[in-house]
């Protein structure tokens, strides 16, 4: 598949676009509320806490579009085998990898 092909194909989370969009949105929320915090010098406990949530909705978002990558994309790509199928088996193991860092 080409960069061209790439920009065209529908994602595994076209469906839930609306849905990643208004959490992301809510996290940018969340970034700048911690961003206040500092500003304001608030406690570093409660700065820390407030991280530690954004992480956490940040890594729901990656993992439920881990989960629409490989039940989309990798399942297509497994279904019409061959080089593409093994490229998106890596893309995804590689992926994974950077999310358990």
């Amino acid at each position: 598949m080409t960069d061209l092909d790439t920009a065209h194909a529908t994602h595994g989370y076209m469906s839930d676009k609306t849905k990643y969009l208004n959490r992301m949105k809510r996290i940018e929320g969340q970034a700048r509320g911690i961003h206040k915090m500092v500003d304001d010098e608030k406690y570093c406990i409660d700065i820390l806490t407030q991280i530690s949530a954004l992480t956490s909705a940040l890594e729901a978002v990656a993992l439920g579009l881990l989960d629409d990558h490989l039940r989309h994309c990798v399942v297509d790509a497994a279904k019409n085998g061959g080089p593409e199928a093994e490229a998106k088996i890596t893309e995804a193991s590689q992926a994974i990898a950077r999310l358990v860092r």
